[in-house]
């Protein structure tokens, strides 16, 4: 990892509400860069349904190469019912988002979902089981899996039918699984591997094979849970969650449940990671277009992405909790998005909630 000086971002703003979130994003960047004396370089180019309108692709070969070719990717949003009628492999979901983690191994996906304590009143869970704390982090296998699994039609009992096959090599939950236990020996010692292991066979191998490397990690408490129970858990008792790792399909409902739990799906980074430095990193919201370009969506979660860059594909740990620290401190000063506004704090847009974090970093 570098240390200091120049760094090759590129820079994917996507569609709908992308723009106007990385945009603040890459501003505090630059006030870190400032500040720590680091030389942040942008190179902007199109993915998704904004990259199918100019070039009739998602994923244009040149986009990819620049992606390739850097040091990070900091991406927004992509897709947006404009798309919808396009077929899968042109959509931006899976011409663009699937082909990207695909293409750059990128297997790894962190999505921590914590809640700020300024924000407990927004979370829809009662306080007596929040409390005005919770930080849980969700590693979800990212390249395998259903999404990238044999699809198609076929003529079946009762007629055309649609198939999707489910499968994992032991590899993918491997690697998967050193992920989490690598994560919890950081934080609070403590996995849950979710799955649907009493059903179906490659979940009984999911299980195996994270019991297995568990093994190696005999200070780590590991318990399974079925995907129906954890999403039950999650609501009824969520403190009894440290690190959660589970499959492609489970880590990204599991993950938007989470979110709702914090009280705003706009305040989530994520991290998609592959072996090594190298990484892309995104918020976990959708594009939002109905509020794209009114100054109204909430930036944090793209800047906070923008912090896990820093400390995950950079080593620049003072830098990103830098970021960490000044959203933190935004917060407790009553500034909300639309999203997260209540009555007695004080609404902002998309752009002062991006300058006040940036002159936080710089008080």
């Amino acid at each position: 990892m570098k240390k200091m000086g120049s760094y090759h971002i590129t820079v994917l703003k996507g569609d709908g509400i992308g723009p106007d979130v990385v945009t603040e994003a890459m501003g505090v960047l630059e006030c870190v860069g400032k500040k720590y004396g680091h030389d942040f370089v942008f190179n902007e180019k199109l993915a998704g349904g904004c990259a199918y309108d100019a070039y009739g692709e998602p994923l244009p070969e040149e986009t990819l190469e620049a992606c390739k070719n850097s040091d990070a990717i900091l991406l927004g949003a992509v897709g947006g019912p404009k798309w919808d009628h396009l077929p899968a492999n042109l959509r931006p979901e899976a011409g663009a988002l699937l082909k990207l983690r695909s293409s750059l191994g990128l297997y790894a996906n962190l999505r921590p979902a914590i809640i700020h304590k300024a924000l407990s009143d927004a979370s829809p869970i009662k306080p007596e089981i929040i409390g005005d704390s919770l930080d849980i982090l969700v590693v979800r296998e990212l390249t395998g899996g259903i999404y990238f699994g044999e699809r198609g039609y076929r003529e079946g009992k009762h007629g055309e039918e649609a198939y999707d096959v489910e499968a994992y090599s032991e590899f993918e939950i491997k690697r998967i699984a050193v992920q989490a236990f690598e994560a919890a020996m950081k934080r609070n010692k403590h996995v849950t591997s979710i799955d649907k292991a009493n059903v179906l066979e490659s979940s009984k191998l999911w299980r195996r094979t994270v019991t297995e490397v568990a093994k190696d990690y005999p200070e780590v408490e590991l318990d399974h849970m079925y995907v129906d129970n954890a999403a039950m858990q999650l609501v009824r008792n969520p403190k009894h969650f440290d690190v959660i790792v589970t499959s492609n399909i489970f880590g990204d409902i599991i993950s938007d449940e989470a979110s709702q739990i914090t009280g705003s799906i706009g305040m989530l980074p994520s991290a998609s990671l592959a072996d090594g430095a190298f990484g892309m990193y995104e918020p976990i919201h959708g594009s939002a277009p109905d509020i794209a370009g009114k100054d109204m969506a909430n930036p944090i979660a793209t800047i906070l992405s923008a912090a896990m860059l820093l400390k995950f594909s950079f080593g620049l740990v003072a830098e990103s909790q830098a970021i960490e620290d000044a959203v933190t401190k935004v917060l407790d000063a009553g500034y909300r998005t639309p999203d997260i506004y209540s009555e007695g704090t004080k609404k902002i847009g998309t752009k002062e909630m991006g300058k006040r974090i940036c002159d936080a970093i710089n008080a």
